[in-house]
Parts: structure tokens; sequence; C-alpha cells
């Protein structure tokens, strides 16, 4: 008996120490040229979804608190037709500004950003 106990403690143990060795592999992210070509984003699938997760479930651009809601449903047209995008010069819009300023915390990405950056380059779509 005492046998069984010192072969399963040993298994455990190795167990154990096999996967108690993990290591975590942070990737930079990738480089973006801003005035690159902009790249096909849909404000459904791709915008609305990140302003949802990022802005209004940290509680700051929820319906009654800062402006744009960023809620599902609400937040294009508090986006667009509060005026916080500019397609005529995108990098003089609002949300574009913000994102890459002061609010830069919430949307680290720099991917994220462009997807942003892109989607107001290509005409603000509700797509």
């Amino acid at each position: 008996m005492k046998k069984i106990n010192y072969y399963i403690g040993s298994i455990l143990l190795m167990g154990m120490l096999v996967t108690g060795c993990y290591r975590d592999v942070i990737l930079p992210d990738a480089k973006v040229d801003p005035d690159g070509p902009p790249q096909n984003v849909s404000f459904a699938a791709d915008i609305a979804p990140m302003v949802n997760t990022k802005c209004a479930l940290a509680g700051c651009h929820v319906s009654g608190a800062h402006k744009p809601y960023m809620t599902l449903g609400a937040s294009y047209q508090e986006i667009v037709n509060g005026g916080f995008v500019n397609t005529l010069i995108p990098k003089q819009s609002i949300l574009y500004q913000k994102i890459n300023g002061e609010m830069q915390q919430y949307i680290p990405s720099a991917t994220d950003r462009q997807k942003i950056y892109d989607w107001i380059r290509t005409g603000a779509q509700n797509n």
C-alpha cells in the first residue's frame, strides 16, 4: 500500500511540476501605417462591438453618461450624428483624436485604432 501511495504521489508531483512551467508569450502589435490604403471595415462587425466592450462597459459612454453613447444600437447614430467624425478630414475627427490621445488607454491596440480611422476614412458607413 505504501508503494502505491508513493507512486501516486510521485506521479502527482511530476504532473504539478510539468504543468507549472507556463510562460506567457506577448506578441507586439504589428506596425500599422496610418496613411496606407484603408482596410475594409464594417461598423456592425468591427467598430460597434469594439466600442461597446471597451467604452460602454467601462461605464463611461452608457446612456445618461458621457456622450457619445456607445451602447449597441445607439452607437452609430451617436457617433456620426453627434459630430464625432469628420469624413472630409478624418484626422480632425473628435473620435480619432480622443482614441489616439486621452482615451488611448481604453483602446490600446494600434490595430483597433487603425480600424476606427479606416472606417472614418472610407465614409463612416453604417454597414
